[in-house]
């Protein structure tokens, strides 16, 4: 079984008006790079996808594509920090 849960959930902001959603996984995470980011894809985001892209193949741990990902959402405005 893979193992490419983040230990802390990640939430963004997926649209214009603000919806929240909150990405549990590298898989999660990887289909919302390529499928709903709505930033410009810059490279943090290619490197947040290439670091999805690695734990999902089981090549790499999942805490570096959590950070990539957190690195590229913050770039774009789109992180959510709750403890804000």
């Amino acid at each position: 079984m893979e193992n490419n849960r983040f230990e802390n959930p990640i939430t963004v902001r997926a649209d214009a008006i603000g919806t929240l959603l909150t990405l549990r996984t590298a898989r999660e995470a990887s289909d919302f790079l390529l499928n709903r980011w709505p930033g410009k894809r810059s490279e943090k985001h290619r490197a947040a996808l290439q670091a999805c892209s690695d734990v999902n193949l089981g090549n790499k741990p999942v805490i570096g594509a959590r950070r990539a990902f957190v690195a590229a959402a913050r770039e774009a405005g789109i992180f959510f920090d709750e403890k804000v």
